[in-house]
């Protein structure tokens, strides 16, 4: 799975782990999609390490990656994972490329169409609010099983989509009670794989350049321009 298809967990990401990295004073479960929204419309830019798994659901594979993030508003991703291969997703202000060092290949991507394609990728342009575009849930049958499974005395979140897509039909959410810290997000698709991110060493408000956010594919490699449509 390339890494523009592992996206709307990035955008997911950018958005909640802005409540990890700011809130101090315990939140309810009732009042955390109002402070992600808050939280995320103050946001300028940050940047974090990651580990995400990716779970078939039919072959029980995981698949662990880890890399590096970065997040400018508006609307500006620049996404590396060094392990197990290297790959690159810029997301600027035009175009997104996605990058496959080893398959010499870079798969490039209009911006616009791609925001305007995907639910939650509207969070990254400033464009969603978290309860109009989700039916949030702090119980629903199951939700005994998710906290258990994540531990940690959790308040777990269940996300509905009220558009779903078949990369996105559900996704949970994992904040301690204390302090509104967001430890953890999955995203389910239609086929039931799990799509899960952890970030740390976050820092908030850093300087980053415009150029971290464009990319240049190399002369030797195929580039498949998908800009007519997505």
């Amino acid at each position: 799975m390339h890494k523009i298809y592992a996206f709307p967990l990035a955008a997911m990401a950018v958005l909640l782990f802005a409540v990890a990295a700011m809130a101090a004073d315990p939140v309810s479960a009732e009042d955390l999609p109002d402070l992600i929204q808050q939280r995320y419309e103050s946001l300028n830019t940050f940047q974090a390490d990651f580990v995400q798994e990716l779970t078939n659901v039919a072959s029980g594979e995981v698949e662990v990656r880890k890399g590096r993030i970065w997040f400018k508003q508006p609307s500006q991703v620049r996404w590396e994972t060094a392990e197990p291969e290297k790959e690159l997703l810029v997301v600027g202000p035009e175009f997104a490329w996605d990058y496959i060092e080893d398959e010499k290949l870079a798969i490039k991507y209009d911006v616009a169409t791609l925001l305007d394609s995907k639910t939650i990728l509207r969070f990254i342009s400033g464009q969603a609010n978290i309860k109009e575009d989700f039916v949030v849930k702090t119980e629903w049958q199951g939700a005994d099983e998710v906290r258990a499974k994540w531990g940690k005395g959790f308040t777990v979140l269940q996300l509905v989509p009220k558009e779903a897509e078949p990369g996105m039909v559900l996704a949970f959410i994992g904040v301690e009670p204390d302090t509104g810290l967001l430890r953890q997000v999955m995203i389910v698709d239609f086929y039931g794989n799990g799509n899960e991110m952890r970030l740390s060493n976050v820092d908030l408000n850093v300087d980053l350049t415009p150029e971290m956010f464009t990319f240049e594919p190399p002369s030797e490699i195929t580039v498949e321009d998908n800009t007519e449509g997505f």
